[in-house]
Formats: C-alpha cells, structure tokens, sequence
C-alpha cells in the first residue's frame, strides 16, 4: 500500500492508508442501508461484522499517484435497494473523502458480503 504524498513549498504531506481506510469507514457506516463493514475469512469463507474500532479491515486502500481506488466489503440492511444503498455510498465517501484528503478518489468497488435484519 503507498501513502498518499502531496509536496508543498512549506514541505511534505502524507497520508497512511490506514487513516484513509477508517475515514471511509466512518462515512461509509452513517450511509443509510449499511449495516457495518464485513471481514471475509478467505479460507472458512465466513463472513463476519466488525466493530467500529476495526472498521479499516472491512477496506480495502490503494493510493498512486495520489488517486484513491477504495474496495469496500459491507453489510446492508435488509428489505433495502442495493443499488441505492451503494450510490448514496459512492456519492458520500466520494464527495467527504476527496474533500479530507485533497486527494481524487478515482474507483470504488463495493462487495456486498451479508444482509442483516435490524432490529
């Protein structure tokens, strides 16, 4: 994973992955219809709902030439639209992420892993 690098006149500014990843993670849960991130257990291919402190394992980083590409791995409601739910998503992270960063966020792929009723 590279860190986001902008050069200034006063010096350097750079940004960890890490940080990038818990900022849309943050945005990505106040969406309407996202229930939380989701770590994928590759070889049991169980799916589990992480917490808020832990919401960076759910994304996935990659900053070049400082544009963003984000691969977000969530768990929506159910009974709600996937495909609003994932444009409110993408319009939201989009919007706040490049206004954080001063970065361009050039992709975003969104992997659906669960559906959840909520109380």
């Amino acid at each position: 994973m590279n860190n986001g690098r902008m050069d200034s006149a006063l010096g350097s500014i750079v940004i960890d992955t890490n940080v990038i990843a818990t900022y849309a993670g943050s945005v990505a849960v106040e969406c309407f219809g996202i229930v939380g991130m989701a770590s994928v257990n590759m070889k049991d291919g169980l799916v589990k709902l992480l917490k808020k402190e832990n919401l960076e394992r759910g994304i996935s980083v990659r900053v070049d030439e400082n544009k963003i590409t984000l691969d977000f791995h969530v768990i929506v409601s159910y009974g709600v639209s996937i495909s609003a739910v994932a444009n409110n998503l993408l319009d939201n992270v989009k919007y706040k992420l490049e206004a954080f960063t001063g970065m361009e966020v050039e992709k975003i792929s969104i992997f659906v892993e669960g559906v959840r009723v909520i109380d």
